[in-house]
């Protein structure tokens, strides 16, 4: 190799390495978007985040519902009838009613009836009857009811809507820290190739520079330009995948959960630089079982088996006959006053008694609620093994990773070292175009490996806190 050639290929790689700090410098005036930054974007305003907040308000709303069960009410009958000239009857009462927890209800009202033809039972005083009471069901309805029952289901679904928003949530950041990472990585392998590139084109011109003065052979040129086509090959499908990333990343992006938001062009990941190995939480991953025990997903399964049970204690309490007692005290008002004449002994009752004689109906549903018991308490032990094979599977692969990711960087290392040694080699004369092709080639493939085991690294973490529901 002449001194000239010599002297040209060494300005060739300062030319390189100029143009490589040009890209790091506009690189720094791009906008950069780091992974904490979009993962609180995303937890924000992600419509999924925004429906997930809705959940714990949909458990609130039928909570309301189920007490509106037990909400006072207030009932007016009015029954008038007039024939031939004659008001044959006129009742009216008006009932005021309060639904108590203890399924006992509080009655009180006013009656006032008249009339030629009124049935006699239904006579009153011409001031009208004030009375009060309770209707006590002393069978069926005692220790539980419809209303009570619906209350407490209605209570366990709001807790159940709890869970589900969490499971929402580290759903919804799982996908979105994949993504982020699959972006990073396809802006990163942009990089590898832009730099690849100008290498391959700074030493084809030098060897064309070479051919020219005569130093070398015009098939030299072909090797060069054999490289710099394939690594042009390459930079374009980078760019591509990296667009397609972008666009990817972008519908995460939003405001308010509403108006979608684009990716500034201009925008790129944080620095590779600044990404390091994700390191095992020791405390976290030897706390396993108790995480998969507090999992929303088992929470949920859980409160399925206490719905059921609440179900079952509803069905074992309408094997009882229909029993209820009414007791109302009665008064006739004087001047306006309720209990001007207040008596012990003015009062009415009544006791109202039901019962299916075989109870089909009832022992059947008993029957298939204690079946559907048995089966949620067999899917609650499934989801609790695979809850904890997940999280034992996505620890491993986070070890793995990190372990080759430690290697792979060592290795790397060599790679650039035999590509130095080469490229100095081959300045002297003692190495041909070939074998520093062939070194840069294994040094790209490195670099290109050792972020896609940094991606895996960061991606086996999500999937580990994801795995325990951690990820928030």
């Amino acid at each position: 190799m002449t001194i000239s050639y010599k002297l040209r290929f060494s300005l060739a790689f300062l030319f390189a390495f100029s143009l490589s700090a040009n890209d790091l410098k506009a690189q720094s005036e791009m906008k950069v978007l780091g992974f904490e930054t979009f993962f609180d974007q995303v937890r924000m305003h992600h419509p999924m985040a925004k429906q997930a907040q809705l959940q714990s308000e949909m458990g609130d709303a039928y909570v309301a519902k189920a007490w509106g069960g037990f909400d006072p009410k207030f009932e007016m009958a009015l029954d008038q009838k007039y024939f031939d000239g004659k008001t044959y009857y006129q009742t009216l009462d008006n009932t005021f009613k309060v639904p108590t927890w203890f399924g006992i209800d509080i009655k009180g009202g006013f009656e006032q009836n008249a009339g030629q033809y009124l049935n006699p039972q239904n006579n009153t005083p011409a001031a009208g009857l004030w009375y009060a009471g309770l209707s006590i069901p002393i069978g069926e309805g005692l220790f539980i009811d419809q209303r009570r029952a619906d209350l407490k289901q209605a209570k366990l679904y709001a807790l159940s809507t709890q869970a589900e928003q969490q499971l929402m949530m580290n759903q919804l950041m799982l996908e979105a820290g994949q993504v982020y990472w699959q972006w990073f990585f396809a802006y990163n392998q942009v990089l590898v190739f832009q730099e690849a590139i100008v290498l391959a084109q700074t030493r084809l011109d030098a060897v064309k520079a070479e051919v020219r003065a005569g130093d070398k052979s015009a098939i030299d040129t072909v090797e060069a330009g054999i490289q710099w086509q394939n690594r042009q090959f390459g930079l374009q499908q980078a760019q591509l995948d990296f667009a397609n990333a972008s666009a990817q990343l972008s519908v995460f992006l939003w405001q308010d959960g509403l108006v979608p938001l684009e990716l500034e062009e201009n925008t790129i990941p944080q620095a590779q630089s600044d990404v390091l190995p994700a390191r095992i939480d020791t405390q976290l991953a030897g706390d396993i079982d108790s995480l998969v025990a507090k999992h929303p997903a088992m929470q949920q399964s859980q409160l399925k088996i206490d719905q059921l049970e609440v179900d079952r204690r509803l069905r074992l309490e309408q094997l009882k006959p229909d029993l209820n007692l009414n007791y109302n005290a009665i008064n006739q008002p004087v001047n306006g006053d309720a209990f001007a004449q207040y008596s012990i002994n003015n009062y009415k009752w009544g006791l109202g008694f039901s019962m299916p004689l075989l109870l089909q109906k009832e022992r059947a549903e008993l029957r298939l609620n204690k079946l559907k018991i048995q089966d949620a308490d067999y899917e609650l032990g499934l989801k609790q093994q695979g809850l904890a094979f997940k999280a034992i599977s996505a620890l491993n692969d986070w070890e793995t990773t990190t372990q080759q990711l430690e290697l792979y960087t060592q290795t790397t290392t060599d790679y650039s070292r035999l590509l130095q040694g080469e490229r100095e080699k081959f300045s002297i004369g003692e190495s041909s175009l070939f074998l520093v092709n062939a070194r840069e080639t294994g040094y790209i493939n490195a670099q290109l490996k050792l972020l896609e085991l940094l991606v895996k690294n960061q991606q086996a973490r999500l999937k580990w806190l994801y795995s325990l529901n951690q990820i928030n």
